[in-house]
């Protein structure tokens, strides 16, 4: 991840190091995990697509397709989708699980994005 991005990246297992882990020590990542047969995972398009755009010089947003990259989902115990993961200083700091509004997800993202202090 060589620029900021305004809009979700696709990762895969095989760009999951350099995309998610990586970029987290620099800023917080929030990933997306979904399928495109999950009703609720179409749902989160439109506000996650508003948050990588609003929110682009301090936070990517990633999405990982759970049928392509079944191991990714199995390490971080996701067992029902769609599941949003915070990623700060290379580690997965919190999730929500299901389909939540907007303001929740930016409240989630500013709690762990501050510093505590």
């Amino acid at each position: 991840m060589n620029s900021i991005e305004s809009h979700p990246i696709a990762v895969t297992a095989d760009t999951f190091t350099s995309e998610v882990i990586d970029a987290s020590r620099k800023q917080t990542v929030l990933v997306d995990f979904w399928a495109p047969w999950c009703g609720p995972c179409k749902a989160l398009t439109a506000p996650l697509n508003e948050i990588a755009a609003e929110r682009s010089s301090s936070l990517v947003v990633a999405k990982i397709n759970v049928d392509e990259a079944p191991e990714l989902a199995a390490r971080y115990n996701i067992r029902s989708i769609p599941a949003l993961v915070l990623f700060r200083d290379g580690e997965a700091t919190t999730m929500l699980v299901g389909l939540r509004p907007k303001t929740e997800i930016l409240r989630h993202i500013d709690s762990v994005a501050q510093p505590a202090r």
